[in-house]
């Protein structure tokens, strides 16, 4: 099959890859324009970008798909599919309607819940034990389309960074499924949508007055960007991971021993990994050995 492929961060990487490796002719590969990163702010490509190139693929890397003459240029690749996963752009009507089969997408959510930029961290922060990955015909709107074909991923336990890297290889799976097995479209229902709001870095810091469980979910949900965080003799610390206890009293933010752990509205957190900033990952006793937070503070 004649595909063109879109997608720019890690996550897609392995749909790409198995998309190959299975004979499909991948025409060219849509990718978000490199940005600078790192400290000397040099322009990087993303992941896709520089897998495609290396399978010697195109690489088209425009700014916005709604311009007249990008989407001429899309179509006369004439594709029968477009196959996209965290991509990054909105595709116009033009763009969907341009492939032979149109467009679908792989999506890291059992939509239709969690439909949105950040399915993966609002399916953690919510609580949620399973997710999964979703392939769904694009429409017009927000990860509404008519679904194909979903697996599901147990989720309990495990951080951001884990999930999406086990998504990402299920999701290639489900694309390849589907493909080598193409069912009906199936309309998602409208009960049970949520939306999977953009993170903000305003969210990644560590509010007290919450539960312990609220909070070793916050972790686990920013781990590993941007890090879930909080105030410390006016130092910024990351919470990389902790665990839950219910055993301990105090007041919110308050620092129970020489442990590190931390009461909330209920029960305690127990840090495992800390990280000052440009220091390497640690646990609470190598953080305290050169910093040091009495019993009895109350952490902001």
């Amino acid at each position: 099959m004649r595909i063109v492929f879109m997608g720019s961060p890690d996550f897609a990487v392995p749909s790409l890859n198995a998309l190959v490796e299975v004979g499909h002719e991948v025409l060219a590969a849509y990718c978000q324009p490199p940005r600078p990163a790192g400290r000397g702010k040099a322009d990087r490509k993303t992941a896709v970008h520089e897998r495609a190139e290396q399978l010697g693929i195109e690489v088209r890397t425009p700014k916005t798909l709604r311009d007249e003459e990008e989407q001429g240029r899309f179509r006369e690749l004439a594709a029968d599919l477009a196959v996209v996963a965290a991509y990054g752009l909105i595709l116009p009507k033009p763009i969907l309607e341009a492939p032979r089969l149109g467009c679908i997408n792989v999506h890291a959510s059992l939509l239709p819940r969690w439909r949105g930029a950040a399915p993966i961290q609002r399916a953690i922060l919510a609580g949620d034990e399973i997710s999964g990955v979703t392939i769904m015909q694009m429409d017009e709107g927000l990860d509404t389309g008519p679904m194909l074909h979903r697996l599901t991923l147990d989720i309990r336990g495990r951080t951001a960074g884990q999930v999406t890297e086990e998504m990402a290889y299920l999701g290639a799976q489900a694309l390849l499924d589907w493909l080598g097995n193409p069912t009906p479209p199936e309309p998602q229902p409208i009960a049970g949508a949520t939306y999977a709001a953009k993170l903000d870095k305003a969210e990644a810091r560590i509010d007290w007055s919450r539960t312990a469980d609220e909070i070793e979910r916050q972790v686990r949900a920013f781990n590993p960007v941007p890090g879930a965080w909080f105030e410390a003799n006016g130092e910024r610390i990351k919470l990389l991971e902790a665990a839950v206890g219910y055993d301990a009293s105090g007041k919110p933010g308050e620092v129970l021993d020489d442990c590190l752990n931390v009461a909330t509205r209920h029960g305690d957190i127990r840090p495992l990994k800390m990280q000052r900033a440009g220091r390497a990952s640690m646990t609470p006793g190598e953080l305290l050995r050169g910093f040091a937070i009495p019993t009895g503070t109350i952490l902001q």
